[in-house]
């Protein structure tokens, strides 16, 4: 990010615009984005550097946080400031999230045996996503034995401690065993392109750290503050990709009985055909939520509280990045804790994603061709829901 962008500042519209353009074509999850983003903003628009975006990426795949969104925000931020910011979080998220809003508000209508089929075959494709997302986290996160065995030592505590306590506590032990094996590589350090002060970077961690100790403090007064407190403190604890959301996400509203598994597992079935980032499946659950707030007020509350922690780490990141990144310790514990996460989301693939949506030998063999379709056949994941979704109505 030491490189400044190649073109005069821009405009609120202009960065509208584009992040729109990516809202309604950006298909394949995380890392897709960040090549559409690549394409788009250095290579054509030459809004930055090839360095500068790759320390860019760098930073936001180092934080808890939806790595796309992130790096789309802090685009806007170096183009436009702050409106421009805001212009491309909302235009980059917008269209998936109302789609999802309005499959959630009608999908209660729906009924017949072709129609659950269709539910039902959603359930299914989850468990291929799921099962192909821990195969790659576990390829690039867990590439020696010692993150392998971080990775089911976390399995091992959530088995004893499920839910968001047992979720913590890996993510924790994860750090602890990271920073202790020192497998970081020092880098060096490189100076911000993003105008951010420092007193701003530090406000935001303030804010992060507030939020985060206060929300649960006044959840028992409304369930408005109830439905923020969980999806806020999902949203500060994803490490390692957007999938990791499902298993902490799972926790919050499932096992509260907030939402069905079935509506879950049938919304992030959903998700995965829709473009934009995958954190937009807070708008199906804040949508489908059993008590109010839900619908559109639902939905946006757990939409925010999602995003927020990662943009206010993003902010108060920003004007110490540098520094930070040439400390082994920093990189060594943000290893092992992306480690643990593979293991949490090892855990989320048999429980709830497989229980729930595999019951029969048909369901099996329909997860599994939907898996090969991912890994072996490099199919769009839109595709391969559209498919399995077809293939649902024949397992019923």
């Amino acid at each position: 990010m030491a490189d400044p962008p190649t073109r005069s500042i821009g405009s609120v519209g202009e960065v509208f615009a584009a992040f729109l353009k990516l809202g309604v074509t950006s298909f394949g999850g995380p890392i897709a984005h960040l090549g559409y983003f690549r394409d788009e903003f250095v290579l054509r628009r030459r809004w930055l550097s090839e360095v500068a975006y790759a320390d860019l990426v760098a930073l936001c795949q180092f934080l808890p946080g939806p790595t796309s969104s992130q790096v789309g925000f802090a685009l806007g931020l170096m183009r436009a400031g702050w409106g421009g910011a805001l212009a491309a979080f909302m235009a980059f998220t917008l269209p998936s999230a109302v789609f999802l809003i309005i499959l959630a508000l009608t999908a209660t209508s729906i009924e017949g045996p072709l129609a659950q089929g269709l539910l039902h075959g959603l359930k299914i494709v989850a468990v291929a996503i799921v099962a192909q997302a821990v195969l790659g986290m576990s390829r690039s996160l867990c590439p020696d034995r010692e993150r392998a065995s971080i990775a089911v030592a976390a399995v091992l505590l959530l088995a004893v401690a499920p839910g968001s306590v047992g979720m913590m506590l890996a993510i924790l032990f994860g750090t602890g065993a990271g920073a202790v094996l020192r497998r970081g590589q020092v880098v060096d350090e490189t100076r911000s392109s993003v105008p951010v002060p420092k007193a701003l970077g530090a406000a935001a961690l303030v804010a992060f750290a507030t939020l985060l100790a206060a929300l649960p403090v006044f959840a028992s007064l409304n369930q408005g503050l109830a439905l923020a407190d969980s999806f806020y403190r999902a949203g500060a604890l994803v490490f390692g990709g957007g999938h990791v959301v499902l298993p902490l996400l799972e926790a919050e509203t499932v096992q509260s009985g907030w939402v069905s598994a079935g509506t879950f597992l049938t919304g992030y079935g959903a998700t995965q055909a829709v473009p934009g980032p995958l954190f937009t499946f807070a708008a199906w659950l804040g949508a489908s939520m059993t008590l109010p707030p839900n619908g559109v007020f639902g939905a946006t509350i757990a939409l925010l509280a999602l995003f927020l922690p990662g943009f206010l780490l993003l902010i108060a990141a920003l004007p110490f990045w540098g520094w930070l990144r040439a400390r082994r310790i920093a990189q060594s514990a943000m290893q092992g804790a992306n480690a643990a996460v593979v293991g949490i989301l090892g855990t989320a693939l048999y429980n709830p994603v497989f229980t729930s949506a595999v019951v029969s030998m048909l369901d099996f063999a329909v997860a599994l061709a939907c898996f090969v379709a991912l890994v072996a056949w490099k199919a769009p994941p839109w595709l391969v829901v559209l498919g399995g979704a077809a293939a649902g109505t024949m397992a019923v």
